[in-house]
């Protein structure tokens, strides 16, 4: 059998190049995506990849030279994504930007993977959700709200595809020792920097729940309690938000 071909958006850094060194160390034929063309590059370079860098919200372009360099794409994670922090009065080229790479990438790229994947009778489709698409995140509405569009656009692509061989996994890891946990501001220090892991511990997370058959991989176990909280207690659940609002608000 041939290694897997795999293509992992947003790689050149946190859980994006774990995902990609996890994947490689495994046998698997890896291209490397980051619209940070160097450091793109550098991940490649060390893990034996081939690098490519580009606009993972605009992905033809990327899927068609993954398809040159692999093959077939075997595995598509869907992992770029931006957290830009604000309210309901950010201003709307955040709500565009965080709605373009965070869903529409996924759209997009799914577009052009389904005939193949169809045609063939198998492809799996990894989305780095977040927790904050099971939950929320305080001090972030366009991430917040745009993370819930990635759960359920990969809720829809399972639901619709899985009797055809088509796998979709959503990954909702709380905080991760990334550069996005560092340029979260105080809502994400309160929220996530005290049980944030490795980017290299949530990519072993997410191969065992592949392997597992898992449609939500949580490599922070917890959330599983949150999110079952905020579906069957919704006013306990947002009033415990709430408290943590008001004590992120005393620290401002």
């Amino acid at each position: 059998m041939s290694p897997l071909g795999v293509v992992v958006t947003g790689a050149g850094h946190g859980i994006g190049a774990a995902l990609a060194g996890a994947y490689a160390a495994a046998g698997a034929r890896v291209v490397v995506n980051d619209l940070d063309a160097e450091a793109a590059q550098a991940v490649a370079a060390r893990i034996g990849a081939v690098a490519i860098p580009g606009d993972a919200a605009r992905p033809a372009a990327l899927i068609g030279a993954a398809r040159k360099e692999l093959g077939a794409i075997d595995v598509y994670c869907a992992n770029a994504g931006i957290a830009p922090v604000g309210g309901a009065d950010a201003d709307p080229a955040a709500w565009a930007s965080a709605w373009e790479v965070n869903v529409m990438a996924h759209v997009r790229a799914a577009e052009l993977l389904l005939p193949d994947w169809l045609e063939r009778g198998q492809g799996r489709f990894v989305a780095t959700v977040s927790a904050a698409g099971v939950l929320t995140m305080l001090g972030s509405a366009p991430y917040a709200v745009s993370k819930h569009g990635a759960l359920a656009f990969a809720e829809w692509l399972a639901a619709t595809y899985r009797h055809r061989g088509i796998r979709v996994h959503a990954v909702c890891p709380q905080g991760v020792r990334t550069r996005m946990l560092e340029e979260s501001g105080e809502a994400g220090q309160l929220l996530l920097a005290e049980r944030a892991l490795e980017p290299e511990a949530v990519a072993a997370e997410v191969l065992r729940g592949i392997a597992d058959e898992r449609f939500l991989i949580l490599p922070h176990p917890e959330v599983a309690g949150f999110y079952a909280t905020r579906a069957t207690e919704p006013d306990r659940w947002l009033d415990g938000m709430n408290r943590l609002q008001r004590a992120l608000e005393t620290k401002e």
